[in-house]
């Protein structure tokens, strides 16, 4: 006689799959995962964005909330279509069908060429300076090659151990990260430059002064000597404000050539 409903057990270790606390636990590991890499990514993002105008993102005071958040600019349209699309198909539990025999197979006929492609992404690395801005595709080639070779290793009569496959797989996996990592500060130097041709759309700063500054690209008016703050300069725009002051720039200024300028808030 059976007993019917209660919690789930792990037929290795007797302990319930249900428990809160197992669960509690693996959702904290995941969060945390998440949390760290959204944080990594929005760290290199926002350092090559102000890196462009010569501006340290660590220097002007952004926390780890204000990273976790900058990554999300990276979730462009072709990055969330072809997410949502890999998640979907991964998650779908469907019969073998003629589509998946062929893509199996496809997979395996692939995976016997497995030295080509990992040939191929070395190619691509002595031709790093050519492949710009596509450079992740070096990584993105080694890590298939690594993954294809795997899969390839499972068709043989002697798999490999745990520990021959940990190594590949680990080198995928890091490959991957730094794919991502490169496409990451590209994003952020991409969307530095097209901020910096709207320069004229930022938010204009009038700046007074009581002595005369060294300011290329600005229109400076003397407002008498009478006043405390006698220079006034217009034609500036502020780039961001950062802990030790607000960074602006002329409106003259071209591209990510020359520093953005600080004001101390004091």
């Amino acid at each position: 006689m059976t007993e019917s409903g209660g919690d789930r057990q792990s037929p290795v270790s007797g302990k319930s799959t249900d428990d809160p606390a197992a669960v509690a636990k693996a959702l904290v590991g995941q969060a945390s995962f998440i949390a760290a890499l959204m944080f990594y990514l929005g760290a290199v993002y926002t350092s090559s964005y102000y890196g462009y105008f010569h501006l340290s993102a660590f220097r002007l005071g952004i926390g780890f909330p204000a990273f976790v958040i900058q990554s999300l600019n990276l979730l462009t349209l072709p990055v969330v279509v072809t997410g949502s699309v890999v998640l979907i198909v991964a998650g779908l539990r469907v019969p073998p069908s003629p589509f998946a025999r062929f893509l199996s197979a496809a997979l395996t006929t692939a995976a016997r060429f497995h030295l080509v492609v990992l040939a191929a992404g070395l190619v691509l690395h002595l031709l790093w300076r050519h492949v710009q801005p596509y450079g992740w595709a070096a990584p993105v080639t080694l890590a298939a090659g690594l993954l294809l070779g795997l899969r390839n290793s499972e068709n043989d009569e002697q798999p490999r151990k745990v520990r021959h496959r940990a190594v590949p797989l680990i080198a995928a996996g890091l490959l991957l990260l730094w794919a991502v990592t490169l496409g990451a500060a590209y994003q952020g130097r991409h969307q530095a430059r097209v901020h910096a041709r709207h320069v004229g759309q930022w938010t204009g700063v009038l700046a007074l002064s009581s002595k005369r500054l060294s300011l290329h690209g600005v229109r400076e008016e003397d407002l008498g000597a009478g006043l405390r703050h006698r220079y006034r300069y217009t034609g500036l725009r502020r780039l961001v404000e950062g802990s030790d002051g607000y960074y602006r720039r002329a409106s003259g200024m071209e591209g990510g050539q020359r520093p953005g300028l600080r004001d101390p808030q004091e």
